[in-house]
């Protein structure tokens, strides 16, 4: 690189820092408990939830995860964070509801996973609560929408929440925050390639 090239970058990157350190000098809010739906057909919802889990960690942040949907799998992710310090795991679902076969019992694990979850919404030490596949329960009306909506933006100010699931609803998206849809631009799945250890779960 020419010295020339050297100093019209420095100007072009001196410029964009200009702009980007007066985008962040316009937020005033320092500190807020959000709500965050990860949605979409694509893959990565849940994943991109348990990130957020093991940066929380790295805060020393108290974290709770409810799962609706994924009581039949036995999952990396759970097997390696249920027992780690600071995390309240439940995994109150049954399986997917193609599975079970069985509304009324789906329906009540629904409930009880809810139940646990508002639970954990008022235990002032949690401050991340991820809420995986609610966004199922709340398609198949296992949960009553505004319910939960009302819930929601009800919670303590300084927890978040995330819920995670394909189909969210547009009343959940209006309320929350901050939300991600999955893009499916191209899936391994498709290709016949199953669920796999470490990958899917």
């Amino acid at each position: 690189m020419s010295d020339a090239d050297a100093e019209r970058h420095r100007l072009k990157m001196a410029k964009r820092k200009a702009v980007q350190d007066a985008e962040v000098a316009s937020k005033t809010i320092t500190e807020k408990g959000l709500l965050i739906v990860n949605t979409g057909p694509g893959k990565g919802k849940s994943t991109a939830a348990f990130g957020l889990v093991v940066r929380a960690l790295g805060h020393c942040w108290k974290v709770g995860v409810v799962q609706f949907g994924k009581g039949g799998w036995e999952s990396g992710e759970r097997r390696i964070l249920e027992g780690f310090p600071g995390v309240s795991w439940h995994t109150l679902g049954e399986g997917f509801t193609w599975e079970t076969q069985d509304r009324a019992r789906d329906v009540a694990a629904a409930q009880a996973a809810w139940a646990k979850a508002t639970a954990l919404m008022d235990d002032p030490a949690v401050r991340l609560l991820i809420l995986d596949e609610l966004n199922i329960a709340l398609r198949y009306e296992h949960l009553p929408l505004l319910e939960v909506v009302d819930r929601l933006k009800a919670r303590r100010a300084d927890l978040t929440v995330v819920v995670t699931g394909r189909n969210a609803k547009a009343e959940l998206i209006e309320a929350a925050d901050c939300v991600t849809e999955m893009v499916a631009t191209k899936h391994h799945f498709a290709a016949g390639v199953k669920a796999q250890p470490g990958i899917e779960y």
